[in-house]
């Protein structure tokens, strides 16, 4: 007799069905000498016949560590007594059980272990039986071809992406039961997710403090009582604790290692992984890839080791808050915290299947000054992820295990939120975080300007003499250059405030020193050991800036009332500095009257704009119906969008305001909307950015030229430093906000109860990601 053995030299099992039939026949000839308590020998490559398991465990043991070497006469298995009674054994084409498309999904994901058992980690064989039993088992007597597993992995997907409630989906499953008694499906969506719990990567929930004081966490774990502001960490009903305890919060946190392995688990996307190192440009000065940017390549030189293994991941992180609820008026901030990984193609980086969601931060409040105390279980797993690593099974090299290794390169946040990651307050004179101390700004009428770019130009130039900016000389030189050591020295100064928003403790302001300039505090991320040596550390996001800039300017040249820069205090700013005159308030009669100026269009043009971006129109998907931006008495725009913003400085303003204003004016703003044209393109020529960036420090003196010094806030300023950053970081469009709002969006839809909104997304990205990712 002559048995079939080909298929136990097979490892890529996910690309035939001869593994997995021939896996079948082996148990079906091994299961009649199985011991008086259904113990048989394990002949997987972790075991070598020398641990015995349940026959079902055996299913699991092999397709997970593949069939041991040189065992090639199964005399623990029947092969003997089966020669000697003369059976015959059924070969693979033979097939118990078709292949399921779901046996590729097992194997991605059972094989991301095998390689930590094969080193001595824990064994989970057993948490797989539920899913083997699942995909062997016909959905319905006589359909071999559709499994009970992969039909559950359908259905719990449509619910998802249809937004049916747990109810619903009950309703539905006695239904089909009721209709097809012989189907073997689960009861209930409790069974169902626990099911497809195996299949994801879970999440961990961690209890904090009602003040956000601390998390109760590690050594804090056990303690009923804030270790700070010495709250409760249970609600308490009539000042006592409830039968069941409620913790006040409970922020989500999903393991970044796990998720990076899967990445590896497929040998498509483990060779996207390495896309950084193949497909990077070879020209030095073409940007397309933030591998490409200086700050990418200074982290390789200093970190050689690090860089050597082109495997090692490079990651982004954002974080902004969003209301759950929609369009209601109910205020509330839930603060997801999304990570990137950049060892990916450009073209996928950003898509939603790539982004990881590491920490769901809980409203209704936002974290604001705390937001360390929530980043303490990212951080640490961050630290962990360099020091240690994490072994790892490459599928595209065939039996390849290495260490991974991961590095969080920056952060991609709004101007506020930017303050809340690094520390570094975004108000007052030094709101600036490139130049530092050294902010050019001024006092006006009610607010802080940031006007006197001249300090940009060369020492030399006449503009610095010109008395029409601000009627006096610029003579400061231009702001340093701050170094990574010179900002870790500023820090050394920070004092360390306590967490929390309590009113006796971290809820008490602190007044700042002198010496601690802008600095709230020294930011957690500073406890990544290649922090401090990053040159890009977090970056301003263009997507925001661009929209700031385009509604300060349509809100002036429109004189819109509510969003105008040109105000009464505006123009008293003018007469304190003592120029343009003719722009001066001046009283008649009773009257205080304004003079029209030039940069603001007159209500005929108004109109003219108007008409204008209500009769454009654009290819579908382009951009979003601009006629409805547009108020009825066509006097204003509303409305707008930050993707709305985009076009319209990219592609109407400059053509929109043409013969609305003077010649000096539409040519400054053309120049401006030309930059962020240059700036948004996806592939970069560095010499044109170093060109631009010489080019916009003029653009701003011009704009300092015709506009009032209260026009100038800090998203104006934050343009100047835009070119550099591009330099430093590669292509905008991998370092702007756009793809992570939509991701937010995405968040949203996962929302079925509103009184535990945080809960609902969990669940939903638990069981999306299970299916998607």
């Amino acid at each position: 007799m002559t048995i079939e053995k080909s298929w136990t030299t097979i490892r890529r099992r996910g690309s035939s069905n001869e593994f997995w039939n021939g896996l079948q026949h082996f148990l079906q000839m091994a299961k009649p000498f199985v011991n008086d308590r259904g113990f048989i020998k394990c002949p997987c490559r972790r075991c070598l016949n020398n641990a015995s398991h349940q026959l079902e465990d055996l299913e699991s043991h092999i397709f997970r560590n593949d069939f041991m070497f040189g065992y090639n006469q199964w005399i623990h298995h029947g092969e003997l007594a089966s020669a000697n009674a003369g059976t015959t054994i059924a070969g693979p084409s033979g097939g118990i059980h078709e292949r399921d498309e779901m046996f590729d999904v097992l194997d991605d994901i059972i094989s991301e272990d095998a390689d930590e058992d094969a080193v001595g980690g824990p064994s989970s064989n057993d948490q797989y039986n539920d899913l083997f039993a699942a995909l062997r088992s016909e959905l319905y007597p006589g359909v071999s071809s559709f499994s009970s597993l992969n039909f559950l992995v359908k259905l719990m997907h449509l619910k998802v992406l249809n937004k049916w409630t747990n109810k619903s989906f009950d309703e539905l499953l006695k239904l089909l039961k009721l209709a097809f008694p012989k189907i073997d499906l689960v009861e209930s969506h409790y069974e169902a997710k626990k099911l497809m719990t195996k299949m994801g990567l879970g999440y961990s929930s961690i209890h904090v403090c009602k003040n956000d004081c601390a998390l109760f966490w590690k050594e804090n774990s056990l303690k009923d009582t804030c270790p700070v502001c010495s709250e409760s960490r249970w609600k308490l009903q009539s000042g006592k604790r409830s039968g069941k305890n409620v913790p006040h919060k409970v922020l989500r946190y999903f393991p970044v290692g796990p998720r990076l392995k899967r990445l590896f688990s497929t040998s498509k996307s483990a060779k996207l992984m390495r896309w950084h190192s193949t497909g990077k440009s070879k020209d030095n000065d073409v940007m397309r890839h933030p591998v490409d940017g200086k700050s990418w390549q200074e982290f390789d030189k200093r970190h050689p080791q690090f860089a050597g293994d082109v495997r090692n991941v490079r990651l982004g992180l954002t974080a902004d808050g969003f209301n759950p609820f929609g369009n209601m008026s109910l205020s509330y901030s839930m603060w997801p915290v999304v990570l990137t990984t950049y060892n990916l193609p450009p073209w996928i980086c950003m898509k939603a299947e790539y982004l990881m969601l590491s920490l769901l931060i809980p409203g209704p409040q936002s974290p604001g000054k705390d937001m360390d105390v929530f980043l303490h279980p990212l951080i640490d797993e961050l630290k962990e992820l360099w020091v240690h690593g994490l072994d790892t099974r490459d599928a595209a090299y065939e039996n390849g295990v290495f260490r991974m290794r991961a590095a969080l390169l920056w952060t991609v946040n709004d101007f506020p939120a930017r303050s809340s990651l690094s520390g570094w307050s975004g108000q007052g004179y030094r709101a600036c975080p490139t130049c530092n101390e050294d902010t050019p700004s001024m006092r006006v009428i009610g607010k802080t300007a940031y006007f006197g770019h001249r300090r940009f130009l060369a020492t030399n130039h006449h503009w610095r003499s010109n008395l029409q900016f601000d009627g006096r000389t610029e003579r400061k030189r231009p702001p340093r250059r701050f170094s990574t050591t010179d900002i870790l020295e500023q820090l050394r100064r920070v004092k360390t405030g306590i967490p929390g928003k309590h009113p006796n403790y971290g809820g008490v302001k602190r007044k700042r020193g002198d010496d601690e300039l802008n600095w709230r505090k020294k930011s957690i991320f500073y406890e990544l050991p290649y922090w401090a040596t990053i040159e890009l550390k977090h970056n301003l996001d263009v997507m925001h800036i661009e929209k700031n800039v385009c509604d300060s300017l349509l809100g002036t040249l429109l004189a819109d009332p509510h969003k105008s820069k040109d105000t009464d205090n505006a123009r008293r700013d003018l007469a304190k500095l003592g120029i343009r005159h003719e722009l001066h308030l001046f009283e008649d009669g009773n009257k205080l009257m304004k003079p029209a100026a030039d940069y603001t269009f007159s209500e005929a043009n108004r109109r003219k704009f108007c008409r204008f971006i209500r009769s454009v129109k654009f290819p579908d998907g382009f951009a979003s119906n601009m006629s409805k931006k547009v108020a009825q008495n066509d006097s204003r725009l509303q409305g707008l969008k930050s993707h709305d913003c985009h076009v319209i400085m990219q592609r109407l303003l400059p053509v929109g305001c043409r013969s609305l204003v003077t010649k000096n004016i539409w040519s400054t703003i053309v120049e401006l909307c030309t930059f962020f044209k240059q700036l948004c393109v996806s592939t970069v020529n560095v010499s044109d950015i170093v060109e631009t960036q010489k080019q916009l420090v003029l653009i701003l003196c011009k704009l300092e030229r015709i506009f009032p010094p209260a026009f100038f806030d800090i998203m104006i300023h934050l343009v100047l430093h835009l070119p550099e950053e591009a330099i430093l970081g590669g292509p905008v469009h991998m370092r702007w906000m756009y793809p992570f709002k939509r991701y937010l969006k995405r968040l949203k839809d996962y929302v079925r109860n509103a009184a535990k909104p945080e809960g609902s997304i969990a669940e939903g990205y638990v069981v999306d990601e299970a299916l998607t990712f």
